[in-house]
């Protein structure tokens, strides 16, 4: 017995796409800057990674966690900030952050015996993490290191597979998915520690995928209809490949959801970023790498419309 497959989503779109590129840019455009405000004035919640100093995950024994008890009996040590978070959904677990203590790492495991004894018999210690000054500095550093090497990885593979106008359009893709995405992080004031450095490596890998897969069929169609006006071809390449887009975003969406809501806290932070930095790169993939690349201005006789170079294979 033969099985018909299910169609998800509609063939033979034809969503004008380049003829509404204005607005798109302008929208991702009024997005960014709004990103550049909230992390102008704002600016990020660094993490213990980032900045130094404890971190306690901590459950109750029985009954409900007295947050604002165990805040008192913290500050009382006279540790500098503290912050106690209920997590979890029975109320008996929290996050205790305590900040950097002058001094060296000895200073800090002092600071954590002290928090340890306050807690008391009552209280499960489930998770201690202590990270010092120089270190936090190098996990910094290290962490802009990793996401500017991976742009810039980006940016020379896909000028070595297609044409220096592609890789320009897709890193400008690229970034535009990953500022957007810092920006949503210190507008909610959300912890940005190493765990959201590895989402948006992770967001870049998955953005430059879906833009590499419709690049591909503009380059496909640019041999096929060599008269065709380019908005036109662009238009025509993004909406054969729009099926193919759409859905892999919305079965990694689902997939990353399900994280994010039944996770523990530890994931949470990433799983949102990966959650907004799905959505933010599918919409440019879709509605922003191509006019950039229009901007930039593809030509028809680039050295990949030649005989001999490999034609492309990849189908929506």
């Amino acid at each position: 017995m033969l099985f018909k497959g299910v169609d998800f989503w509609p063939h033979g779109t034809r969503f004008p796409v380049m003829s509404l590129r204005k607005y798109f840019i302008a929208l991702s455009a009024a997005l960014a800057l709004f990103s550049a405000v909230e992390l102008f004035t704002n600016g990020l919640n660094f993490g213990i990674d980032f900045v130094g100093g404890s971190l306690f995950e901590v459950k109750t024994k029985s009954g409900p966690i007295d947050v604002p008890g165990l805040r008192r009996s913290i500050r009382a040590l006279k540790l500098g900030d503290v912050q106690v978070q209920a997590i979890g959904e029975t109320g008996s677990e929290a996050l205790i952050r305590i900040e950097k203590q002058e001094g060296d790492d000895k200073a800090q495991q002092r600071a954590v015996t002290r928090v340890t004894k306050t807690l008391g018999a009552d209280i499960e210690i489930r998770r201690v993490e202590v990270v010092g000054a120089a270190v936090s500095g190098e996990l910094k550093q290290a962490g802009f290191y990793a996401v500017l090497s991976a742009i810039i990885g980006i940016l020379l593979y896909v000028w070595f597979r297609f044409e220096w106008q592609f890789g320009v359009a897709a890193v400008l893709a690229l970034v535009h998915d990953v500022f957007i995405t810092v920006g949503v992080f210190a507008l909610l004031g959300l912890e940005f520690d190493l765990s959201i450095v590895a989402a948006l490596l992770t967001l870049a890998g998955y953005s430059i995928n879906d833009t590499v897969v419709v690049f591909d069929r503009i380059r496909e169609n640019l041999r096929k209809y060599k008269k065709k006006p380019l908005t036109d071809l662009l238009d025509l390449s993004i909406n054969e490949t729009l099926s193919r887009t759409t859905l892999t975003s919305m079965t990694t969406f689902l997939a990353v959801f399900s994280l994010y809501v039944f996770g523990t806290e530890v994931i949470r932070g990433f799983a949102f970023a990966m959650l907004f930095g799905i959505v933010i790169g599918t919409w440019s993939s879709i509605f922003i790498a191509s006019p950039f690349l229009l901007m930039i201005g593809v030509k028809r006789d680039w050295s990949g419309l030649k005989e001999g170079r490999g034609a492309s294979t990849s189908r929506a």
